[in-house]
């Protein structure tokens, strides 16, 4: 069989870019290893239940008939509605540090007053680096990489300013420890900031439902349990793959969701170019607590809380299993719905140890895990109402989980620390799309996936 493209991965962004493709009459077929869609965004149904895996919020909210931002180009190249993705806004977020808080909403005015009050001496500052992020082409697929802590200090004179602006953005998009490339420090400042949290009342399954269906009506083929063996090559060009039960399919381009590291390990040349780049370092443990109430009745009323407890934020891979100093609290509970969820959620997000967590045996993974859970209760609930009594299920996932059910190397949510910005391999037709293009989140990776195909893959 022979296609125009085929994808590897069906996350948000090889679903995107074959929707794009489909769209404009191209064959197309999108591989995916696994029994379910999504990738790193993901579900799954667990004592009767069912979770998000990815999904605290999406980001880049629009009000439904804005015009202008990722959300309404997203809909556009896509041709869908904004009943599709039917999002409902966030109540409110907060960033807390020692004797310091910021709170947001999906409105930046209130969310640049709030840098006013709390930071008076750094408001014509602030000021300044809303307009360098505002000129700045963070979308531009030839950029090249700047340190964003280096271009935000030369704004910000206050170090704690700098570290709270940054922990956010960090936690929702840097596979670098300490430091983010400022254009990627600029596109996750636009989509937290300037426009916010939204999330779909039904979940992540509402949104990739709709990307499945939108995709096969315009005749895009998708096949689950077929992983991916190996990409062949002839003179210096991909021409197609080979599944893990030997099948060749082939094609006149190939587009891999999958990471960097993970595709080049298909290719011919994989020892030489695994040597050059590395994998990411940076992972998470979650936490999915259900609840007997909703958080609001335990007078808890916040969407997401990223908290720090120290003045400097040390984004890195922890020397302990997890680092309970930092972490993201959301409760899916908390977005402004039409009607209320049917049960309370808590979801606890902490920096990892990968390594530790993948040599662990069975036995001792299980006992960590609940040891570790405990630990991160116990951290969180110095931000936000203790919920302990009011717990009854609880779920944990690792790095380890997230390898089982992705391919990512180390379990790494963000992939690897050098990212390929304009989707080009050593291959000629063999690009990258999502994780380690650079674009990230729900909506950056949908438009990643968008991208590379209008830049390389409509011929």
């Amino acid at each position: 069989m022979r296609y125009d493209t085929i994808i590897i991965g069906a996350g948000l962004s090889g679903l995107a870019a074959g929707i794009r493709l489909a769209y404009f009459d191209k064959s197309v077929c999108i591989l995916e290893r696994h029994t379910t869609i999504g990738g790193l965004n993901s579900f799954y149904r667990l004592r009767g239940r069912n979770h998000d895996v990815g999904l605290h919020a999406v980001t880049n909210y629009a009000k439904p008939g804005t015009k202008k931002g990722p959300l309404s180009k997203l809909l556009r190249q896509l041709r869908l509605r904004w009943d599709d993705f039917a999002l409902c806004p966030q109540i409110g977020s907060s960033i807390a540090f020692p004797g310091h808080t910021l709170n947001f909403t999906n409105e930046f005015e209130y969310f640049q007053q709030q840098v006013s009050e709390v930071f008076p001496e750094q408001k014509d500052n602030f000021a300044k680096l809303v307009k360098a992020i505002e000129q700045h082409d963070a979308l531009d697929l030839e950029r090249e990489k700047v340190s964003g802590r280096k271009v935000v200090s030369s704004y910000i004179s206050d170090p704690l300013l700098v570290e709270m602006l940054f922990c956010p953005l960090m936690f929702y998009g840097s596979a670098t420890a300490h430091d983010m490339d400022f254009s990627q420090f600029v596109i996750m400042f636009n989509s937290i900031f300037r426009e916010g949290f939204g999330r779909p009342y039904q979940g992540i399954r509402l949104l990739l439902k709709k990307l499945v269906k939108q995709f096969r009506s315009f005749g895009g083929e998708l096949k689950l349990r077929s992983g991916v063996q190996s990409i062949r090559e002839k003179d210096g060009k991909a021409i197609g793959v080979v599944l893990d039960d030997g099948t060749v399919l082939e094609a006149d381009n190939v587009l891999s969701s999958a990471g960097s590291i993970e595709t080049f390990n298909l290719c011919q040349q994989k020892n030489e170019l695994v040597k050059k780049y590395q994998p990411g370092e940076i992972t998470y443990v979650e936490t999915i607590f259900s609840l007997d109430c909703l958080p609001s009745e335990l007078d808890h009323h916040k969407t997401i809380v990223f908290y720090n407890d120290q003045p400097d934020f040390r984004y890195e891979n922890p020397v302990l299993p997890a680092d309970v100093k930092s972490g993201i609290i959301c409760s899916p509970n908390n977005f402004d719905y039409d009607e209320p969820l049917e049960e309370g959620r808590i979801r606890i997000t902490a920096l990892a140890n990968t390594d530790y967590w993948m040599n662990l045996s069975e036995e001792k993974y299980l006992e960590e895990k609940k040891n570790w859970c405990e630990k991160i209760i116990d951290s969180a609930v110095r931000y936000i109402p203790d919920f302990r009594d009011h717990i009854l299920d609880t779920d944990m996932f690792t790095p380890r989980t997230i390898k089982k059910f992705t391919g990512h190397l180390n379990g790494c949510v963000y992939g690897a620390p050098d990212k390929f910005v304009n989707g080009k391999t050593h291959l000629k037709n063999l690009y990258l799309c999502g994780t380690d293009q650079g674009f990230l989140g729900i909506i950056g990776s949908m438009l990643s996936g968008i991208s590379i195909s209008n830049a390389y893959l409509m011929d």
